[in-house]
């Protein structure tokens, strides 16, 4: 799907209740159209807002977010990273990657947010995913490190090549990383 745009105003009002003194509120009308593309429906209307610091993504939330998301991602033809991140035995977080818009999901497999990929963050986002990744590495300052890349058959620092070769194991840990598909 190519990507549509529209120019549009943000509403700004005073702000009341409890707010302060020159306190505002700002909203935006979406086309009708795109709305209902994203299924949000008057029973469904509950959304996920990401801020990268220059733009603002929004995506429906639903109980299947992962599910949808993959299946979304797939439908447009997306390059897609998919990871499970497992402690010994047990999944506890799969994490969907679509590498072309730069956007993830996870679904926690465990209730306990110190066995999972991103703790308590159930909203990850490109940064998170990338120091995940590198958490699951040698350190880059680490002294040797060319010949730790070398054995490895690579020739530059790259956490996710790393992962492919090591599954992201580490001697403090049992926790490692199965690349599903990517």
């Amino acid at each position: 799907m190519a990507l549509e745009e529209r120019k549009a105003s943000i509403l700004i009002n005073t702000a009341g209740g409890t707010a302060g003194p020159g306190g505002r509120t700002y909203r935006v009308a979406l086309p009708p159209v795109w709305v209902k593309q994203l299924g949000i429906t008057e029973t469904n209307r509950e959304i996920l807002l990401q801020f990268d610091g220059e733009s603002i993504t929004l995506r429906p939330m639903a109980p299947d977010r992962y599910d949808a998301f993959l299946a979304a991602a797939r439908s447009r033809g997306h390059k897609l990273l998919i990871l499970h991140f497992y402690d010994g035995n047990t999944l506890c977080t799969k994490i969907c990657v679509d590498q072309s818009t730069r956007l993830l999901a996870i679904e926690n497999e465990v209730d306990t947010p110190l066995s999972t990929a991103f703790g308590v963050n159930q909203t990850p986002t490109w940064d998170d995913l990338q120091t995940f990744l590198e958490d699951r590495c040698i350190p880059q300052q680490r002294d040797g490190l060319s010949y730790y890349l070398e054995d490895l058959g690579l020739d530059h620092y790259d956490p996710l090549a790393i992962i492919r070769k090591t599954q992201g194991r580490m001697a403090e840990d049992a926790c490692w990383i199965k690349i599903v598909e990517g």
